[in-house]
């Protein structure tokens, strides 16, 4: 397994939270894996085996790029032998702006966009391993295409405020943060990542729980709840288990058991660890 982060230059970082790679070397014929909700929208590029979805039983082939919206629950992958990702980390309130389409709840979209025009020559650099080279051509991308594009500065401010505080602020005070009404905010948000200000505040602090069970499996879970905002350590494990479909108990266990290494069983690797 290899995993690499690429930092969003400052001209993209409001739109942009980061660039990364992953390689998944498999001896198998099929494998699967897991992605764990978190608060963050992905497109994804895939190289190799193919990529496939579980979908009600049935697997569903996926194209390159296609995008990873919020999600409520785990999502399996299936793919056939190695596999490679080059991932475009976005905040679920601007990518639709990003890519020029209408917001969608749905939390796994095939698109059709000109951006699947880069599918082969970051290909091409993928496999001379030159990951830097595609990266850097996905940025040259989306500079070139930035100035175009019609950001809502209210909606950044929010976001700003929501990710500073783990998604733990009410939604009153991000508004203010925001300079906007309530009302005002919630129509603008709703119409630009699908979901509300308060969907989005839960998955932020699913993710920051997450993570810390990760870093830290014996993080004391009252402690964590009263730090995020829960009523009490059983809000937070209900929670938990609604995103994760697993306790923070067994999500613990299985982090000791695979120290680091268990985050990458997704295609997003847990951020912002620092």
């Amino acid at each position: 397994m290899q995993h690499l982060e690429f930092d969003s230059p400052e001209e993209l970082k409001s739109t942009i939270r980061c660039f990364w790679y992953n390689k998944r070397d498999s001896e198998e014929s099929k494998s699967s894996f897991e992605v764990i909700p978190d608060g963050f929208a992905e497109i994804i590029f895939h190289f190799g085996g193919g990529c496939a979805l579980s979908d009600e039983d049935e697997l569903r082939s996926l194209p390159s790029p296609f995008l990873i919206g919020l999600l409520n629950q785990p999502a399996v992958f299936h793919t056939k032998g190695n596999l490679e990702i080059i991932g475009i980390r976005c905040f679920p309130w601007t990518v639709f702006d990003l890519l020029g389409m209408p917001s969608d709840k749905d939390g796994i979209l095939e698109i059709e966009h000109p951006i699947a025009r880069l599918h082969d020559i970051l290909e091409k650099w993928v496999d001379l391993g030159k990951i830097e080279k595609a990266v850097d051509h996905l940025k040259q991308y989306f500079l070139r295409s930035n100035p175009q594009i019609s950001f809502n500065n209210m909606l950044s401010k929010a976001g700003i405020a929501m990710r500073d505080t783990n998604g733990t602020m009410p939604v009153s005070q991000v508004a203010e943060a925001a300079h906007a009404t309530v009302r005002t905010l919630q129509r603008n948000f709703k119409q630009s990542s699908g979901h509300t200000v308060k969907d989005v505040s839960g998955l932020m602090r699913f993710e920051k729980v997450r993570n810390e069970l990760l870093l830290n499996p014996d993080t004391n879970l009252a402690g964590l709840a009263y730090e995020l905002g829960y009523t009490d350590q059983p809000h937070l494990s209900r929670e938990f288990k609604r995103y994760s479909g697993v306790s923070p108990a067994a999500f613990a266990r299985n982090a000791k058991k695979f120290p680091v290494i268990n985050d990458m069983v997704a295609l997003k690797q847990a951020d912002d660890h620092a």
